[in-house]
C-alpha cells in the first residue's frame, strides 16, 4: 500500500504544534493581568447585574416588617469572535526540501500573529473605554462619571478632571474607589488591586509604588501609597495601550472585566490533492468585555 501525503502530514503536525506553542507562549498574555477568564458553551454570553436590597430599617415593636424588591439593573452581552489565520506551502517547495525550514518559520509567524491579535482585542476595551461610541449594559462607556444606579444617583470610575499619573491623582483614585456604592446605595468598600499602565509610564509607576519616601519633594515624608499597601499587586505593563498618558486600576469588585473562551486555540494541517499544496491554519474563538464597570477605574491622562 502506498504511503499518502495525508499520512505524512499527520506525522509532521505534532512538531509544528510544538513550534507554535513555544512561540505563542513567548509572546506573552498580558490580558490575564486585567480579565477574569471563563469558558463558554454558548454562541454568546449574557450576564445580568442584580440590584440587591436597601439597608434594613429598624422594626418598631408591634409594627409590620418592611419588604423590599430585588430587581435587575442591566445585562452585559458578550458576542464571541472567531479569529483564524493560515498559510500554505506549494508542492514545489516541499519537493525542494524547503518544507521543514519554511513551515517552522511560518508557524512561528502565525503564532505571533494570533497572539498579537488577542492582545489587541483585549486592550481595545480599555483603549475605547472613554468613548461614548462603546457603551456597556448600563448605557454609558466603561469609564464614566455617570454610571446610573437603580436606587438613584451615579457611580464614577474616572476622575472628575482627567489627570496624569502622579501621587495626587493616584491617592484621589484610591479614595474615590472606596466611596463606591451598590445599586441601592450601600457602601461596598471597594479597593484597588493593581495598576495597569502603558510602557511609557513604567518609571513613574515604579517611583510611586516602590519607594519608601514621597517622590519629587524635599520633605522627609513617607510614601503613603507604598506604606499603606494601597495597590497591593503593584503594576502591570500593557504594551497594547495606545494612549501613553492613560492609566487604569483593577479593583476587587467581582465580575468586572471578563474574557470568555468559546473555543480554545487549535491548529490543523492538510494536503490539497489537486495542487499538492500543504495548508496549515490556526483558529480560536473568544470575547472580551465587562459586566460590572466598577471592576476598573481609568483616567485618560490630562
Amino acid at each position: 500500500m502506498a504511503i499518502s501525503r495525508a499520512q505524512l502530514l499527520k506525522e509532521l503536525l505534532p512538531g509544528l504544534n510544538a513550534l507554535f506553542g513555544l512561540e505563542y507562549a513567548r509572546y506573552g498574555e498580558e490580558h490575564k493581568e486585567i480579565y477574569e477568564t471563563e469558558t463558554s458553551e454558548r454562541s454568546f454570553e449574557e450576564e445580568t447585574k442584580l440590584s440587591g436590597f436597601s439597608a434594613a430599617p429598624v422594626k418598631n415593636e408591634g409594627s409590620a416588617i418592611a419588604y423590599d424588591n430585588a430587581q435587575e439593573a442591566w445585562s452585559a452581552r458578550y458576542n464571541h469572535e472567531t479569529i483564524a489565520l493560515g498559510f500554505s506551502l506549494t508542492e514545489e517547495a516541499i519537493e525542494d526540501n524547503l518544507y521543514d525550514s519554511l513551515s517552522a518559520r511560518y508557524t512561528k509567524a502565525l503564532a505571533r500573529a494570533m497572539a498579537y491579535t488577542k492582545q489587541v482585542k483585549a486592550s481595545s476595551v480599555l483603549n475605547n473605554g472613554f468613548s461614548a461610541s462603546y457603551t456597556g449594559g448600563d448605557g454609558v462607556s466603561l469609564f464614566s462619571a455617570a454610571h446610573p444606579l437603580v436606587g438613584g444617583g451615579v457611580n464614577s470610575n474616572t476622575p472628575s478632571v482627567a489627570a496624569d499619573l502622579n501621587e495626587t491623582s493616584l491617592e484621589n483614585a484610591v479614595i474615590q474607589i472606596a466611596a463606591w456604592t451598590d445599586e441601592r446605595g450601600l457602601l461596598i468598600a471597594a479597593k484597588p488591586k493593581k495598576l495597569v499602565i502603558p510602557s511609557a509610564l513604567q518609571f513613574v509607576a515604579t517611583r510611586l509604588l516602590e519607594t519608601k519616601l514621597r517622590v519629587g519633594t524635599t520633605d522627609n515624608d513617607i510614601n503613603a501609597i507604598e506604606s499603606n499597601g494601597s495597590i497591593p499587586e503593584g503594576y502591570a505593563i500593557n504594551h497594547w495601550l495606545t494612549d501613553t498618558n492613560a492609566w487604569f486600576l483593577c479593583t476587587d469588585v467581582p465580575n468586572g472585566m471578563k474574557h470568555f473562551v468559546r473555543m480554545p486555540l487549535s491548529n490543523s494541517m492538510d494536503g490539497d490533492f489537486d495542487t499538492g499544496n500543504v495548508r496549515y491554519k490556526s483558529r480560536e474563538r473568544y470575547s472580551f468585555g465587562w459586566s460590572d464597570p466598577l471592576g476598573m477605574f481609568g483616567s485618560p491622562g490630562a
